[in-house]
C-alpha cells in the first residue's frame, strides 16, 4: 500500500524522520519497501494567473500571454497549449527555475515574441504523464506561492507491503493507529457526523445470502454534479497513493477506501429497477463489467443484483449496465460486509485483482460500515452537491464476525519470548492496541476488537506484545559468544580510508607531536597567536600547533640529512586555534595535512628524473576529494598564505567555505627549518572530506555518445579550472563529460594568451542526439566563454 507521509502525519505525527518512521514500521511487521519523494526536483514554479492571452502573430499554434506571477508587473510568456485561456490559475516556471531533468528556464523569443518563463504541465513538472496540456488550478490559488508549498510536495510516498493478516492496515487510518501505539500517541479521530436525510428517496434490500453478506447499506442521493472537479487536496491524495483522479464520484470512494479502509461502490439509480438483491449468481449468467469485457458467472459468485439483473460482482468490480457516467444524477451508495470466504479466489478466477478484493479476500472491519457511508456522503455533497436520503440497512447479525476472545498466560509469555515480561507492561500494550483487557490469576483474558479480525490465538496475542515491545529490545543470547555491532553511517568515510589512499600514492604516515618549536611556527605563521605550555618539556616544544606543517617539515629536514631523495609523509591529528567562542578558549580541529619533498620518485631507466612540483601534490589533495564522489564541489582558488609561496598557493573551498591550503613552502623558510630544495605541502580540515555523497545507480544508456572538440585563446592568467566550472555551472543538456586535453603556448597564439583544447561528450539517456541539439549545445559554452573570459575559438 502507498500513501503520503504528510496525510499519515494529519492523523498521528511522531518527532522521527521518514527513515526512522520507516524502520519503526518494518520492525513492527509493517514492512516498507521504499521511500521516494512524491515529486521529482524542480525550484522556481510559482502560481500564476494567466490576465491576458491572444494569437502568436507568427505561429497558427501558439499563444502569447501576460501571467500575473505576484511580482511588480505580469511576464509575457508564449505558450503552446490549446486549454490555455484568460483567467485561468497555472503553474508557471519564472526566469531562472530549474525543472525536472535540469532543465533551465531561462528568457528567449519564440517566433520573434519575448518569453520569460514557461506555463508547465503536470508531465513537465514530473507529476503525472498527461501532456493534454497546462494544468489547471483551482480559482484560489494564491498568486505568487511557492508551487512546491501549495501543493505540499516536500512529501515522501511510502510503500508498504502488509502480509495477508494485518488488513486492517490497508488504510490510512490503520498504519495512523499502528504508529499511534509504537509512539504511545494519541490518533486524531475523523468526525465523522451521521448527515440527515434530506428526502426520502431510498431502495429496499433483501440478503438472499446473508451467509456472504451479512451487513448491506444502501443510500440513494438525489441531484448530484457528476461534472465537478474533485478538489485539488482529494486529487492529490489519491496520485500519492497510486490512484488516478476519474471523476469525483469514484475518486470519493476511493478516497474511503485508502483512508478507512473500506471499499464502496457507487451505481446510478437510474439504471437500477426495483429493490436491491444481495445474492448468488445464477449458473451461466452474464454480466458486462466496466472495463467493457463480458463475463460467466458461475453460481458460487456472489453479486448484487436488482429485480431484472446483476448490477456488480459483490467485492470485486462493477458492472457496465449500472455504472456512474457523466450523465448520472441520483447514485445509489453502497457499503457492504462480505464475508472473504465469499470473495476470496472469485476475482482471479476471472483475471481480475481490484483495490476492493484485495480488502475483502483479507477482511474488513465488520463494524466500519456505517461511518465509511457517512463519510463519502459527507464528501459527496461538500463536492458535487445533492440531497441524500435515509440510510438503509440490512442485517443477519447471526452471520456478524463475533469478538474473538482469547486467554494468554504470562508464564507462556515469558516461555516464547525468552524474558520475563512485567504484568503492568503487558497489560498497557494490550490496552493500547484496542483490545478489551482483564487482568486474570495466570494472566489476561482478551477480547479483540472488530478490525482486528487476525486474532484468533493465544500465540497472535505473544506476537502482538513482543512486536510492540520492539523486537531490538528482546536481548538475544548466543550459545557460544555475543558479538556487537558497530553503528557506522554509510555517508562517513573512515580516516583509515584516506590513509590508505595516501599511503597507495607513495605516502608515509608520520605521528609528530603536538607541541613545536614556537620559532618554526612563528615563521609560518606570524599572523596566529599560538597557546603556549606553562611547563613545556623544553623550549622547542613550548608552543601548541597550529598546523600540522611545522611537525611534517621537521620530519622532511630529518630525513634528508639523512641523505633520503624522495619524501613524502602524511599526518591526521588536531591543531588548536585560538577561538574565543570555543571551550577554554582554543578550537580543537582534526584535520590532515601532507608533504612532499626531492624526486617524484627513485631513478628508474623507463622515466625521467624529475622534482615534486605543485601539480603532483595538487593531484594527491584531488584524489582525497574525489574519495568525497562530491569533486566538483571543491575549487582551487589562488590565494597567499603567511607559510607558502606567494606564485605557487591555493586555498580549497567547498561550497563557499575555505577547508584547507596546498601549495609550496615559502623559501625563506627554508634556513629556518632546516629544509633542503623546494617543499609542497597540504592542509585539510577533515570534516570537509569525511562526508561522501553516497553512489546512486541509474541506467546506462544505450545510445551514443558525441565528442565535441573545442579550442579557445584566452589570456594565459585565467585559470583553466575557471573555464572548467563556468561551463559546467551553464548546465549544457545531456553534457556528460568535459575535459582539458591539451594546453599550449606558442607559434599562432599571441603572446600572453594560450590555447586550451576541450572536449565536450553530450549523451542522451533515451534516444540518440540530433545534429542541431550537439550544435546549440556547443554554441552555448562557446558564447559563455566569449562573455565570460574574451576567449576567441583558435584558428
Amino acid at each position: 500500500m502507498k500513501f503520503s507521509e504528510k496525510w499519515l502525519r494529519s492523523w498521528v505525527n511522531p518527532k522521527l524522520t521518514s527513515v526512522e518512521l520507516s524502520e519503526q514500521l518494518s520492525m513492527a511487521g509493517l514492512e516498507v519497501d521504499g521511500i521516494e519523494p512524491v515529486a521529482e526536483d524542480f525550484s522556481g514554479v510559482v502560481v500564476g494567473e494567466v490576465v491576458k492571452c491572444w494569437q502568436h502573430p507568427n505561429a497558427d499554434k501558439l499563444q502569447v500571454t501576460e501571467v500575473n506571477v505576484g511580482a511588480d508587473e505580469p511576464a509575457t510568456i508564449v505558450c503552446g497549449a490549446p486549454n490555455c485561456r484568460a483567467g485561468l490559475k497555472v503553474a508557471v516556471a519564472t526566469v531562472g527555475a530549474v525543472l525536472p531533468g535540469d532543465f533551465k528556464i531561462k528568457k528567449a523569443k519564440l517566433r520573434g515574441e519575448p518569453s520569460h518563463g514557461m506555463l508547465c504541465s503536470a508531465a513537465e513538472l514530473g507529476l503525472s504523464d498527461d501532456h493534454d496540456g497546462i494544468s489547471e488550478l483551482p480559482s484560489d490559488a494564491p498568486i505568487g506561492m511557492d508551487y512546491r508549498e501549495y501543493l505540499e510536495l516536500n512529501d515522501h510516498i511510502l510503500d508498504v507491503d502488509l502480509t495477508p493478516n494485518r488488513a486492517d492496515c490497508l488504510s490510512i487510518r490503520g498504519i495512523a493507529r499502528e504508529v499511534g501505539v509504537l509512539n504511545r500517541l494519541p490518533v486524531v479521530e475523523l468526525e465523522i457526523q451521521p448527515v440527515a436525510a434530506q428526502t426520502d428517496a431510498q431502495k429496499q434490500i433483501k440478503l438472499s445470502a446473508p451467509a456472504a453478506c451479512p451487513r448491506y447499506l444502501g443510500r440513494v442521493i438525489q441531484n448530484v454534479n457528476v461534472s465537478a472537479t474533485s478538489p485539488l487536496w482529494l486529487q492529490e491524495r489519491l496520485r500519492r497513493s497510486g490512484i488516478r483522479s476519474i471523476d469525483p464520484v469514484v475518486d470519493i470512494t476511493n478516497y474511503v477506501l485508502l483512508e478507512l479502509g473500506h471499499p464502496m461502490h457507487a451505481f446510478d439509480l437510474d439504471k437500477l429497477t426495483g429493490d436491491i438483491d444481495v445474492r448468488m449468481a445464477a449458473q451461466g449468467e452474464k454480466l458486462r463489467l466496466l472495463d467493457g469485457e463480458e463475463v460467466t458467472l458461475d453460481d458460487d459468485v456472489l453479486v448484487i443484483a436488482d429485480s431484472e439483473k446483476p448490477l456488480a460482482m459483490a467485492g470485486i468490480f462493477g458492472g457496465e449496465g449500472s455504472g456512474v457516467t457523466q450523465e448520472t444524477k441520483h447514485v445509489f451508495l453502497e457499503s457492504a460486509f462480505f464475508a472473504p470466504a465469499a470473495i476470496a479466489g472469485r476475482a482471479r478466477r476471472f483475471g481480475l485483482h481490484t483495490d476492493a478484493s484485495h480488502r475483502y479476500e483479507r477482511g474488513v472491519d465488520s463494524e466500519l460500515q456505517h461511518q465509511a457511508m457517512e463519510r463519502a456522503t459527507q464528501l459527496l455533497l461538500e463536492i458535487c452537491g445533492g440531497e441524500a436520503g435515509p440510510v438503509v440497512e440490512a442485517k443477519s447479525a447471526e452471520h456478524l464476525p463475533q469478538a474473538a476472545k482469547v486467554s494468554l498466560r504470562h508464564q507462556r509469555l515469558n516461555q516464547v519470548i525468552g524474558m520475563e515480561f512485567a504484568r503492568d507492561e503487558v497489560t498497557e500494550i494490550l490496552t493500547r492496541l484496542g483490545f478489551a483487557v482483564e487482568v486474570t490469576a495466570s494472566g489476561w483474558d482478551v477480547v479483540a476488537p472488530s478490525f482486528r479480525f487476525d486474532i484468533a490465538i493465544e500465540e497472535d496475542l505473544i506476537e502482538e506484545v513482543a512486536r510492540v515491545y520492539g523486537y531490538h529490545r528482546i536481548q538475544a543470547a548466543a550459545p557460544a559468544a555475543q558479538l556487537r555491532m558497530i553503528s557506522r553511517q554509510e555517508s562517513k568515510t573512515d580516516t583509515a580510508r584516506l590513509k590508505s589512499l595516501l599511503i597507495d600514492r607513495g605516502y608515509q604516515e608520520a605521528i609528530t607531536y603536538s607541541f613545536v618549536d614556537p620559532k618554526h611556527q612563528a615563521a609560518m605563521f606570524d599572523d596566529i597567536a599560538a597557546l603556549t605550555l606553562p611547563h613545556p618539556i623544553s623550549v622547542e616544544m613550548s608552543s601548541m600547533r597550529v598546523s600540522l606543517w611545522p611537525g611534517l617539515a621537521n620530519a622532511v629536514a630529518y630525513n634528508q640529512k639523512r641523505q633520503q631523495p624522495s619524501l613524502a609523509f602524511f599526518e591526521t591529528g588536531l591543531r588548536f586555534l585560538p577561538q574565543d567562542d570555543a571551550e577554554n578558549g582554543v578550537l580543537q580541529q582534526a584535520v590532515i595535512g601532507g608533504i612532499r619533498a626531492g624526486k617524484v620518485r627513485k631513478e628508474h631507466w623507463s622515466d625521467e628524473d624529475r622534482a615534486v612540483d605543485f601539480y603532483d601534490i595538487k593531484g594527491d589533495v584531488e584524489a582525497l576529494l574525489a574519495a568525497t564522489g562530491s569533486l566538483s564541489e571543491y575549487r582551487f582558488v589562488a590565494d597567499e598564505h603567511s607559510a607558502l609561496h606567494p606564485g605557487q598557493s591555493a586555498a580549497i573551498f567547498r561550497s563557499g567555505k575555505r577547508v584547507g591550503y596546498v601549495g609550496a613552502l615559502h623559501p625563506k623558510l627554508d634556513k629556518v627549518l632546516g629544509l633542503n630544495g623546494r617543499t609542497f605541502v597540504f592542509e585539510l580540515e577533515l570534516d570537509a572530506i569525511t562526508t561522501r555523497q553516497l553512489p546512486s545507480a541509474t541506467a546506462v544508456s544505450k545510445y551514443p555518445s558525441i565528442r565535441r572538440d573545442l579550442a579557445v585563446v584566452l589570456d594565459q592568467q585565467i585559470a583553466a579550472g575557471e573555464v572548467l566550472a563556468a561551463i559546467e555551472k551553464i548546465g549544457v543538456n545531456h553534457l556528460v563529460d568535459l575535459n582539458l586535453f591539451d594546453v599550449y603556448q606558442g607559434t599562432g597564439v599571441a603572446e600572453g594568451q594560450r590555447s586550451l583544447a576541450l572536449s565536450l561528450t553530450l549523451q542522451h539517456p533515451e534516444r540518440t542526439l540530433e545534429e542541431q541539439e550537439v550544435n546549440a549545445s556547443v554554441k552555448t559554452v562557446v558564447d559563455t566563454l566569449i562573455a565570460e573570459f574574451g576567449a576567441t575559438l583558435r584558428e
